[in-house]
């Protein structure tokens, strides 16, 4: 029997962080992690921390472009035709979110989250000794059609319109600031507020810095069942003995809806696989990290290493690796930037992606048990919006005001 004051179960950028502010809180916390510090999406990814991004994956936009790729196994957007009732069921909630009115009631949400956690990240680069190759950059969009420049424009007007910075520009501007890009791009939109990092770096470099705090850290641990009574989680029952934790947090991403099925509650999460290539960093290298507008890739300089990064293939839980999908991120990786010509990855990587239907992700205490409190759904926003999700978790457990109105994230929204 193992007890412990704060039950943290997920070892992402969300687990860390949250562990990482209750400790600074002098709470007695201990994290647990089916496998190792980092392992799943907070890994691979690109490491872009965009506060610029306060559309939800459910806009009108979405729907017109998913209806167009969601049966074409290369396209940025790719559901894997299967009968599944919780996909038909997300599909639905998401289809009424891809309106305009529920998207403009989430953005002021995301506005304010990716805002805050942009400022923590400051405060987070600046301890002594911690290095994650955080960097001041921003983040450009690059176009090779007038109508994918269209949809950034617009992109743009609404993040300006919402009172962020955004720079849309032409050909010329665009290759200005980034000249590894091809001359066929016809224009760009700019994002100086952005921010990247070397998301792994991150995540561990946090998590030596909790143990060294006191926090208690198990890995390979993974949860088996629960006990329950009275309204709350007595037990948590794992591979290396059982919890009695006062309260629990729920941060394990894509695999919340598994975890939290022992306790019987429905969690609308679907996994979204993504996929990323590490290259050593080529001769012509950009400087600047990069969205591919119409192919919806990421490309971030990290240090020694370049990260291609893209796609979202909701395909249940299958973690192996379509080839075709890979070849569609080294084609426009070619098509859009000079000197890749030849891509030879130092890693191929894939994880899922936590997608809630409309978006935002589930924040707040369950109605169901008193005790724990749910922290997963961040979809593509994980890693942005890690430490902002860690400092209200804190709150909520420590019983202080949440800096923001958490009613818009509340884990029961679907029910």
């Amino acid at each position: 029997m193992i007890k412990t004051d704060i039950l943290i179960i997920g070892g992402g950028v969300v687990g860390v962080c949250s562990a990482y502010y209750l400790a600074q809180r002098g709470a007695q916390v201990t994290l647990i992690e089916q496998g190792d510090i980092a392992a799943g999406s907070s890994y691979g990814n690109a490491g872009l921390i965009v506060p610029s991004h306060i559309t939800p994956l459910a806009a009108p936009g979405a729907l017109s472009s998913g209806l167009r790729w969601m049966l074409d196994p290369e396209s940025p957007f790719y559901i894997k035709p299967r009968f599944d009732w919780g996909l038909a069921d997300w599909l639905l909630r998401f289809t009424l979110a891809c309106r305009e009115a529920p998207m403009r009631r989430a953005i002021p949400t995301l506005k304010t989250l990716g805002r805050m956690s942009s400022a923590l990240y400051e405060q987070l680069a600046a301890l002594d000794g911690f290095d994650f190759g955080y960097e001041r950059k921003g983040v450009l969009m690059a176009y090779r059609t007038q109508r994918g420049l269209a949809g950034g424009a617009h992109e743009a007007r609404l993040v300006q319109e919402y009172g962020g910075p955004a720079d849309i520009l032409d050909s010329a501007q665009t290759r200005q600031l980034e000249p590894a890009l091809k001359e066929g791009v016809v224009g760009g939109v700019y994002f100086p507020a952005d921010t990247h990092l070397r998301p792994a770096d991150f995540v561990r470099g946090l998590a030596a810095l909790i143990e060294k705090s006191g926090v208690c850290l198990q890995t390979q641990t993974e949860v088996l069942g629960f006990e329950t009574g009275n309204g709350q989680i007595t037990t948590v029952r794992t591979t290396r003995g059982d919890f009695h934790p006062q309260q629990i947090i729920l941060a394990t991403g894509a695999w919340s809806p598994a975890v939290a099925r022992e306790l019987k509650l429905k969690v609308p999460i679907q996994a979204a696989k993504g996929y990323s290539l590490t290259l050593q960093r080529p001769v012509v290298c950009p400087t600047t990290p990069l969205l591919l507008g119409e192919a919806k890739v990421a490309v971030t300089p990290m240090g020694d290493e370049l990260r291609l990064a893209g796609t979202l293939e909701m395909a249940g839980f299958d973690l192996s690796v379509n080839r075709r999908r890979v070849e569609a991120i080294k084609r426009a990786a070619r098509e859009y930037l000079h000197g890749l010509d030849t891509i030879e990855p130092l890693e191929t990587w894939r994880g899922l992606r936590p997608c809630t239907p409309d978006g935002l992700p589930l924040l707040g205490r369950s109605s169901a048990f008193s005790n724990l409190i749910l922290a997963a759904g961040h979809a593509m926003l994980g890693m942005s919006l890690g430490p902002i999700t860690g400092q209200l978790i804190a709150q909520i457990v420590c019983g202080e005001k949440p800096e923001i109105d958490l009613q818009p994230l509340r884990p029961e929204r679907f029910a």
